[in-house]
């Protein structure tokens, strides 16, 4: 089944199930999803759609992370629970360990320096987008080329 399809599957089983934050955000990401389609002009296949929903879960991160600093943990508990819905779409994530072990791969045998970030980044995104976050790849790799 097609992402956008188990999306709508799942709206509908949301709906009567009467679950309104899964209802909420699955809806909130159709119509995103949609925007963004006309937007580009065409159908987005299974990887766009999983694009959006890795912006989707980044946005609410970023909200809960400004929410607890000004202190209304329960608008960071809602945003947390529309990151796990949103999750269930995402490919699974790989450990830490791993992303080392991939950026070691790709970037064996070249020479990088810590100016050369944006660089290695190029060469190392690719082979992670979406399967591991961003904020942690970055880390590891000025770890690595400092």
């Amino acid at each position: 089944m097609m992402l956008k399809e188990q999306i709508d599957a799942d709206l509908k089983a949301a709906m009567h199930a009467k679950d309104q934050v899964t209802l909420d955000t699955l809806r909130m990401l159709r119509a995103r999803i949609k925007n963004e389609e006309i937007a580009k002009g065409k159908d987005f296949a299974d990887e766009e759609i999983v694009s959006v929903i890795g912006s989707e879960v980044k946005k609410r991160k970023d909200s809960v992370t400004a929410y607890t600093e000004g202190n209304r943990p329960e608008l960071a508990a809602k945003e947390q629970s529309e990151i796990a819905v949103l999750q269930k779409y995402l490919p699974e994530q790989i450990s830490e360990d791993e992303v080392r072990k991939v950026i070691e791969e790709t970037l064996s045998g070249q020479t990088f320096k810590a100016s050369d970030f944006g660089k290695a980044m190029a060469l190392v995104m690719p082979k992670l987008k979406g399967k591991a976050d961003g904020s942690l790849i970055s880390k590891i790799l000025k770890e690595k080329l400092s």
